[in-house]
């Protein structure tokens, strides 16, 4: 549980970083699942290449293409125990509960093997909550952070920034506006004078973030360095339900069931409008209402 001390920065900071939090076993056992996942790729495993930023299946990347390792492997946690035992072990759950105001689900896990280099961001803007406030994530070093490696960034108190609000009258990103997006906390750092830290990560730190803080992926200065990580997004529970997620309980906790993030081209026109209708909250009020 946290301290009232380390509440308090939260709530002034938007991030707590946690030395030690896991043990090396812990740690290393996801990182084994992630050699043996890319020796042999299931067909479920969509990744992103960070270098390009193309999703495919891992099982048709060929293996020389792999070596590079600049991939994202989304959502691991859909499948693997190990990864949702990690983002909702016994020591970490209570603190997510505090930081929401009630149990987490789990709705997205993000495992990379090297720094991601993604400009500045702030999480709500992709996974918008139904209820302000109601997202947290948490980044998981599976080994030491080099700082040629590309160190994760983040600018402290950044979160209590206004958010930007998009021509469709919600805060959820538009792509056509991201530019004027960037311009807009781009004035709002300087304008407060808010510096980059950088998160020099050792082998089981756990570091907490704010969905409206701003970060990202430093450049990486060597690419032969790895920077495993494990990175994860969780909603309050009630707002997942709302949203219409099968909400699976694991001892205190739950993960949301759904289906694996969709090929380019491959969301059918049913799925794009029960995620437009998730977003917009009114997915579980039609569900309800169709039986």
């Amino acid at each position: 549980m946290l301290q009232p001390e380390q509440i308090a920065f939260w709530n002034e900071n938007g991030y707590l970083a946690i030395p030690g939090f896991f043990r090396a076993d812990e740690v290393d056992r996801a990182s084994e699942l992630v050699e043996r996942l890319f020796r042999e790729p299931p067909a479920y495993l969509v990744v992103d290449n960070t270098a390009t930023g193309k999703r495919s299946k891992l099982a048709e990347v060929a293996g020389a293409d792999r070596s590079p390792r600049m991939f994202k492997l989304n959502d691991l946690y859909l499948e693997e125990p190990v990864i949702r035992e990690l983002a909702l072990g016994p020591r970490l759950r209570p603190i997510l509960a505090q930081l929401l105001g009630e149990p987490a689900a789990l709705c997205n896990s993000l495992n990379f093997e090297k720094g991601s280099q993604q400009p500045e961001h702030i999480d709500s803007l992709f996974m918008t909550p139904r209820t302000p406030n109601k997202l947290v994530a948490s980044w998981i070093a599976l080994e030491d952070a080099h700082p040629d490696a590309g160190q994760l960034f983040y600018y402290p108190g950044s979160h209590t920034i206004p958010l930007y609000t998009f021509r469709d009258g919600t805060h959820h990103a538009q792509d056509e506006e991201l530019p004027k997006w960037h311009e807009y906390i781009a004035a709002r750092l300087a304008q407060r004078g808010l510096q980059r830290s950088q998160f020099p990560a050792k082998k089981g730190d756990l570091f907490l973030w704010h969905a409206n803080i701003v970060h990202g992926g430093s450049p990486i200065r060597d690419p032969e360095r790895t920077r495993r990580s494990l990175v994860c997004h969780y909603y309050a529970v009630s707002d997942s339900r709302a949203l219409g997620y099968d909400c699976v309980p694991l001892d205190g906790a739950y993960w949301n069931k759904r289906e694996h993030p969709p090929l380019p081209g491959a969301m059918p026109l049913r799925r794009r409008i029960g995620k437009w209708l998730r977003r917009m909250g009114l997915y579980r009020t039609i569900k309800k209402a169709i039986g």
